[in-house]
């Protein structure tokens, strides 16, 4: 029989039965496993008119309640599986006429043929809104939690659920944000006065102002994390950041070398400063404190070997589309993966990138017809307007992530970004290390542009092995 952790199917239906803490299974329930249930071959998968254990949203009716568990009528009798997996009988306990339902399926069939769902996703969306909606009460909202509770082991989409019922205004989506999970998870080590400073400077970034743009989520925990070892430290000794003075950020610049130094003392002073601003500090601590400035890295080309391995790497018609678009085209990974059909012309040979129009070179119109071909043979009927998708996106309306973007370029000698930078460093080494000239090719803008130039123009005086770091350093390269 097949093994999971070097135990069978049976005896972890065993120890989920003697479990300590249902439906958990640890290794020592594992290990208390002494003797099986009786199980014949093939009866797995038979469905009798029963099943002993029901966890639904509704209340079952009151013969059912009264029926005592495990009890069958004349069916075969099943293996027990613990938790809700089997706890719904179509035959018994769908009610096709009720009226939610009706009403949800007809949303559902209308949002099937406008996302292109196969029929076998039509099939696997109908079956969980007969679950969750047979018995339903009129005027009665769902959870997701509940959703979560009773699908999750039916092997369906929750989320596909939850939008079909959102949209159907049955859902209330009571799940908690992870960013505010981890948010009060780091605010729990703070002094209560210091909590609130530090509290309403992260809503600050996270929704902006009147004359600041809103921070992604991404900059914000970043902000926080180089932030938090010190405000802990400060707890310890203060009850309020009006209590931090100059010496103790220069004793904290002094501590600190390079990047973190840089990374921690910009966070504290926009935190100061907004504290500043908003009055609950009278002073800067920070403003007499030198961040200093960030070592650029030095730009050098990559060698013919680094671009082979990443070549071999591309063995799909996206993958080498991708390729394409960031060693031809200079695309970001971000920027790939939201590219969209309309930002094609394949009549003109034209395509827009991070909203710069520029002609279509041979390889890159070849390897679109070729993605193309496959995508339309492989989703034929999929409504999601990017351009790159996969199986888990080609039923929805999203891009695909960044880690499936870059998973197939994933412990090369290079990666995307690598070859975004070549190219752009190439572009500047062609034409004389013309800053303008790189503006306009590639979007960028006049800093970014007038240092690919000076790479360019210290290559272009200077052999490449006479300059210290190597082509790794494109690495870390950002710009």
């Amino acid at each position: 029989m097949p093994l999971k952790n070097r135990y069978c199917r049976l005896c972890w239906l065993q120890a989920a039965l003697q479990a300590q803490d249902p439906p958990i299974v640890t290794p020592a329930d594992l290990a208390a496993v002494t003797s099986h249930q009786l199980s014949f071959a093939g009866t797995t998968k038979m469905r009798g008119p029963r099943s002993g254990a029901r966890r639904r949203l509704h209340t079952p009716p009151a013969a059912d309640r009264a029926r005592p568990a495990g009890s069958a009528d004349g069916g075969q009798l099943q293996l027990h599986l613990p938790g809700p997996g089997r706890a719904f009988d179509r035959a018994q306990h769908a009610e096709l006429d009720n009226h939610a339902l009706i009403r949800v399926r007809r949303i559902a069939a209308t949002m099937s043929q406008a996302h292109g769902w196969n029929a076998a996703l039509v099939a696997e969306l109908d079956r969980a809104l007969v679950v969750v909606l047979s018995g339903h009460a009129d005027g009665e909202r769902l959870r997701y939690s509940q959703l979560i509770e009773v699908l999750h082991r039916y092997g369906v989409s929750i989320s596909r659920v939850a939008e079909v019922l959102s949209q159907a205004g049955l859902l209330d989506d009571d799940r908690v944000p992870a960013f505010e999970s981890w948010l009060a998870a780091k605010l729990a080590d703070l002094a209560p006065g210091i909590i609130d400073d530090v509290r309403a400077w992260v809503r600050a970034l996270q929704r902006g102002g009147p004359r600041n743009h809103p921070r992604d989520l991404h900059t914000v925990r970043r902000y926080l994390r180089a932030a938090h070892p010190v405000l802990v430290d400060w707890s310890t000794r203060y009850q309020h950041l009006r209590e931090v003075t100059t010496s103790d950020v220069t004793g904290i610049a002094r501590a600190l070398r390079g990047h973190p130094r840089r990374r921690t003392l910009g966070a504290l002073r926009s935190l100061m400063r907004y504290c500043k601003k908003t009055g609950s500090i009278f002073a800067d601590p920070t403003a007499r404190v030198r961040i200093g400035h960030r070592d650029e890295s030095i730009i050098l080309p990559l060698t013919p070997a680094q671009i082979d391995d990443v070549t071999q790497a591309a063995t799909t018609p996206a993958a080498r589309l991708t390729l394409a678009l960031a060693a031809v085209h200079a695309a970001r990974p971000e920027s790939i993966r939201t590219l969209h059909l309309d930002d094609v012309d394949l009549g003109n040979r034209r395509l827009t990138i991070a909203a710069v129009t520029r002609p279509l070179d041979e390889l890159t119109h070849r390897l679109l017809l070729d993605w193309l071909a496959a995508r339309r043979s492989r989703w034929p009927n999929t409504a999601n307007p990017h351009l790159i998708i996969n199986k888990q996106t080609a039923s929805t309306t999203r891009p695909v992530s960044v880690n499936a973007l870059t998973a197939p370029f994933r412990g090369r000698a290079a990666t995307l970004e690598n070859l975004r930078v070549d190219r752009q460093l190439e572009e500047a080494l062609t034409h004389g290390a013309d800053p303008l000239h790189l503006a306009t090719v590639f979007g960028l803008d006049e800093t970014t542009a007038i240092r690919y130039s000076d790479a360019a123009a210290k290559l272009l005086h200077t052999p490449a092995d006479h300059h210290p770091g190597s082509a790794r350093t494109q690495g870390s390269n950002r710009s």
